[in-house]
């Protein structure tokens, strides 16, 4: 009996666990270049995971290509890399587009005689032909063009010598070799790639199944993707230790799993109950060393909750010097899978910065859950929409909003961002705050909160936008059943299309070097970096 040896190569869709090797394959590849960050690659699966493929040989990423649906009106138009990828996140992906966009494409050098580069275009054109798109679109680099520059009158020239054989360029050959025909040129289209001139051939396949004169009938299905949210509305109390402060915790968490929550978040600074039961008052930098001792048995035991009653936990967020030495406000989500993350807050307030000395954080990306990524901005952070933007980019349909407002005034301003972040972003927005007071407790002598699960303003959702929220000023929990694929339709057919509707070709956002070295999301992102099949 012959035994059959596992496969060296694969060909399959990403996902998040391939992103390290992927980041590995594209800074090989494109050196001395800025390259993708890890929450750009996040936003091309997130947003259109049947798009991405990778190519492994024997366990390792050796090829990768990245691909969304747009509509052929602004596919076959005049337009840029930037513009046509939503910065590079993918998140330009329309559900109905009839074309399939390429935008990314790599192969590892030493691997190239393996035809890798063939089979990711295969891999796209099967996806083409089993959804009935009109083809396959991209923007193709021409790098001899450079070298033959005096040759030529111009980039549509040089294609047209290409084309006829007359000029050999080793990306246009091969993609036209792969039954890619160009339609034109696109001016402009990376800069960065000096050898094609910035330019790029716009080249189409076309799927022989479709008739190309027929109107599309692309519509995305009203499915159900079930979701249900607690949000807590928590009672400041004094507590006689540790212990009593997390069987007040695990009562919500206890309520929140009896009714079969996906998720349930706790409001921002709830552990400062753990300075009620000190015996004297506290300096804030002897409150931060005690709050700091308290954050591995805190983050431990939400662990063991969200593990032992099978719900994922937002846990607000605890003041606490990191590892790094500095004082942050950190909120530690814990999944029901054991895994641990941790976001820290971008933005701290004025009295936490001058009172608590908190620095803001350095990163804001989404979190990967069962229940698809999620995105957590505490508290002022929501006021900020650059922060919201950047993680729908990458995928987020939830974000979660843990707040602790002392007034009415204070809770509205928070309340209304979160309102708009969800309007803007066509995604879900939870926020969870504190109510009452903790005497002898700085930043709890009195708390304002109204608990809510905040919607889109659309037909598939709730009249006012508001899925679900508390009475004011009480302690309870809040629950809500929100449909995830509400916010495929709505972004794709609904009344307004914030997302699709974006102006990339006037405005972005440009992710600079954070202050300790960590890149985030390059400017310019290097693209000049196009892998040898292009596209």
């Amino acid at each position: 009996m012959t035994r059959r040896t596992p496969a060296k190569l694969e060909i399959r869709n990403a996902t998040t666990q391939d992103i390290p090797g992927i980041l590995a394959l594209t800074r090989k590849t494109y050196r001395n270049v800025e390259n993708y960050s890890a929450g750009m690659i996040r936003g091309h699966i997130n947003n259109y995971p049947d798009g991405v493929f990778v190519a492994l040989y024997e366990g390792e990423v050796v090829g990768y290509c990245a691909a969304s649906r747009i509509d052929e009106e602004v596919a076959l138009a005049p337009h840029d890399w930037e513009s046509i990828t939503g910065n590079g996140f993918g998140s330009r992906h329309d559900p109905t587009g009839d074309w399939l966009y390429g935008y990314e494409m790599v192969v590892a050098s030493k691997q190239r005689g393996l035809r890798i580069g063939k089979r990711l275009y295969d891999a796209r054109r099967m996806l083409v032909e089993r959804l009935d798109l009109k083809g396959i679109v991209f923007g193709a680099r021409m790098p001899n063009f450079r070298r033959y520059i005096a040759k030529v009158s111009g980039p549509q020239d040089y294609v047209d010598h290409v084309v006829e054989g007359e000029i050999r360029d080793p990306t246009l050959g091969f993609q036209i070799a792969n039954g890619f025909r160009p339609i034109g040129v696109l001016p402009d289209y990376l800069p960065e790639d000096k050898p094609s001139g910035g330019h790029a051939a716009h080249m189409v396949w076309r799927n022989p199944y479709v008739d190309p004169n027929e109107p599309p009938t692309h519509r995305v299905p009203r499915d159900i993707e079930s979701v249900r949210l607690a949000t807590v509305q928590l009672q400041a109390r004094a507590v006689a230790d540790f212990d009593e402060f997390m069987r007040n915790v695990e009562y919500f968490v206890d309520v929140a799993s009896n009714y079969r929550s996906d998720f349930v978040v706790f409001p921002e600074l709830f552990t400062l109950s753990l300075l009620s039961f000190e015996p004297h008052d506290l300096t804030p930098a002897q409150a931060l060393d005690k709050l700091t001792s308290w954050r591995k048995p805190l983050v431990d035991r939400l662990s063991e909750l969200a593990l032992s009653y099978n719900v994922n936990i937002i846990g607000g967020s605890h003041p606490t010097y990191t590892d790094d030495g500095e004082i942050q406000n950190v909120a530690y989500v814990c999944l029901r899978d054991g895994s641990i993350h941790a976001q820290e807050k971008i933005h701290p307030t004025p009295d936490e910065a001058y009172w608590w000395r908190i620095k803001g954080g350095d990163s804001v990306d989404v979190i990967q859950t069962d229940c698809g990524p999620i995105g957590v901005l505490i508290c002022y952070d929501s006021e900020f929409p650059e922060l919201a933007r950047r993680l729908v980019d990458e995928g987020a349909r939830i974000i979660f909003v843990p707040f602790c407002t002392d007034s009415r005034q204070g809770y509205m301003r928070v309340r209304y961002c979160a309102q708009a972040r969800a309007i803007e972003n066509q995604c879900f927005v939870v926020m969870s705050g504190n109510v009452g007071n903790l005497p002898g407790v700085e930043n709890m002598d009195i708390q304002y909160a109204q608990s809510c699960i905040l919607t889109p303003c659309d037909f598939p959702f709730a009249r006012d936008g508001i899925a679900a929220e508390a009475s004011e000023n009480i302690e309870t929990l809040t629950i809500a059943d929100v449909n995830l694929a509400d916010l495929t339709w709505a972004r794709a057919e609904g009344t307004v299309r914030n997302l699709t509707d974006r102006r990339f070709d006037l405005y972005r956002i440009d992710w600079t070097q954070s202050p300790r070295g960590e890149q985030q999301m390059p400017i310019g992102h290097g693209h000049e970096k196009k892998g040898p099949g292009g596209g």
